[in-house]
């Protein structure tokens, strides 16, 4: 019986519209199905409409009649086409002839010198006669156990015996110290940041096609040179203060940004505190091999009067510092893609950051110098107010508010000693005032600050006024000025305070130099040269 044409026109629509919805075997046992209802030449009728051939609805056909319980999938067990492993039994031993003997160090192995990824070693096999894809590669290496790997630091052990005990031991001193109301600090120097038109990592929001350009290459601007971040993390407070130097990083600079941190923040947080927390990292400038921070610490606690209690981090963990992911990276954020031009806009760009969890952040520039090379004798470490932990003393130690050792010489400067002029120090360049703009300035304060209360002071009230002014302008610690003033560094401490307290009550304030001034270098190799005269005396006395 022929099969009329409507009915054909019929299921050719029939499955133009199903066939994208099924899969072969779903379209085969649909094709049967109208076959054995349209009975007699109803298998030619369905293939012509399905434009396949007879023989694929035959089978579909054949597999209604057997009545098998569906499969739940497309193809039986073994179905479609074979691995290429199991068509070449030569490729998985040539795979691997390319790949363990460099793990061996066999030096004929083609690819001995080669970064082996798939798609090179497809290349090669290709190459030897068995063709291959990258991804085919890629699966037979995960089926032998092979998985991307990087190098592993871990020659000298994974990682130190006691490292969950010291972690331990640091999360309870850091309980007592807190519940005690005492301050606990983490401190550590951020990466070094070239100043200038340079590349920083990341992007912000422009204009498209209109990025902020920079320079091609990374060289260091001989006039503007580096910026040194150094940050205190208070724990408690949720508050950061970043000491940016313009120097090196020893452990003398990493000291005066804690005791800068402690007079402009941590007293007036903690006034009640007789003991101070740090916690470090192993190596740097904070070390706990460094000898010169063990000196620098204990005369920071005579100075302040507080017992400083150090816990390092065992080697290796500096990233578990609270100070890396609770301050630093929120700074790194805060200036990504945005050049750091000056030290104004490093030291700026740090004050700004915030969080949603309420961080605060404050920044100074510090401009002074510290020399490097700095020899601690045995016999200086051995008089420190220092006492050690039961559990590992090594890391955890103490220092006490007793007198230190006097200061060790430091190496010789790299460049000679200028010609020097007491009356530099008003140069305008580094008050950033006039002459008659200062003295001014030292008219104005004298009703309020000149007034002598015990024994008289080392210096002039004008010295003071001066004094307060660099420290303000430039950003000198009173460890220097104390040397070019003639004055004790404790005296020196006294004045500043009491200037910064008259200006602020004046309403008056000193605008930070935004990048170092260049007659700052002749006040540095000045402090140098007096420290080293001073040095010299002690020893002839001796």
């Amino acid at each position: 019986m022929r099969i009329p044409d409507q009915i054909r026109t019929q299921l050719a629509v029939k499955f133009a519209v199903l066939f994208p919805h099924l899969d072969e075997r779903q379209r085969r046992l649909l094709m049967a199905a109208e076959a054995r209802v349209l009975g007699h030449g109803g298998i030619r009728a369905v293939a012509q409409a399905a434009a396949v051939s007879e023989t694929t609805v035959r089978k579909g056909v054949f597999e209604l009649e057997a009545g098998e319980e569906p499969l739940g999938r497309v193809r039986r067990p073994g179905g479609g086409r074979k691995r290429v492993a199991d068509l070449d039994p030569g490729l998985r031993p040539a795979l691997l002839a390319l790949v363990v003997p460099d793990e061996r160090g066999d030096p004929m192995s083609p690819l001995r010198w080669t970064v082996k990824s798939t798609r090179t070693l497809a290349r090669e096999l290709t190459r030897a006669g068995h063709k291959v894809s990258a991804d085919t590669v890629a699966g037979l290496l995960r089926v032998e156990g092979f998985s991307l790997q990087a190098n592993a630091k871990t020659i000298e052990g994974s990682q130190h015996p006691d490292r969950d005990a010291k972690f331990r031991y640091l999360n309870e001193q850091a309980r007592e110290y807190r519940d005690a109301g005492q301050p606990v600090i983490s401190v550590d120097t951020k990466k070094k940041e070239l100043v200038g038109e340079f590349k920083n990592s990341g992007q912000q929001w422009r204009p498209a096609g209109d990025p902020v350009p920079v320079n091609i290459h990374d060289f260091a601007d001989p006039q503007l040179g580096k910026a040194v971040p150094y940050g205190i993390y208070d724990l408690e407070s949720n508050t950061g203060w970043v000491n940016v130097g313009t120097d090196h990083d020893p452990a003398a600079f990493a000291v005066e940004s804690i005791r800068r941190w402690w007079h402009g923040q941590g007293q007036a947080a903690y006034p009640r505190a007789t003991r101070l927390l740090i916690t470090a990292d192993a190596g740097g400038s904070n070390g706990y091999r460094s000898r010169a921070w063990k000196l620098e610490l204990a005369r920071l606690a005579a100075e302040t009067g507080l017992t400083i209690t150090v816990c390092h981090l065992p080697p290796g963990t500096s990233k578990w510092n609270k100070i890396e992911h609770r301050l630093f990276s929120h700074i790194t954020m805060n200036w990504r893609g945005c050049p750091l031009t000056s030290h104004e806009v490093i030291v700026q760009s740090i004050a700004a950051t915030t969080t949603r969890t309420g961080l605060r952040v404050t920044a100074q520039l510090d401009t002074s110098t510290y020399p490097t090379g700095v020899q601690i004798k045995d016999a200086e470490i051995a008089a420190l107010p220092l006492t050690r932990h039961t559990f590992h003393g090594d890391w955890n130690y103490a220092l006490h508010p007793q007198p230190v050792p006097s200061v060790p010489e430091p190496r010789a400067p790299q460049t000679p000693d200028r010609q020097w002029d007491p009356a530099q120090l008003s140069h305008p360049e580094l008050t950033g005032m006039t002459h008659w703009r200062l003295d001014q300035l030292t008219r104005t304060l004298t009703p309020d600050g000149n007034t002598q209360r015990g024994r008289p002071p080392r210096l002039s009230f004008p010295e003071q006024v001066l004094a307060a002014v660099l420290h303000l302008r430039v950003a000198l610690a009173a460890e220097p000025l104390a040397v070019l003033f003639g004055s004790s560094r404790a005296a020196m401490h006294r004045t500043l305070l009491k200037n910064r307290r008259l200006l602020k009550a004046h309403g008056i304030a000193i605008t930070p130099a935004t990048t170092p001034p260049a007659s700052l270098a002749v006040l540095q190799a000045r402090v140098l040269a007096l420290t080293r005269q001073t040095s010299n005396k002690i020893k002839t006395t001796c």
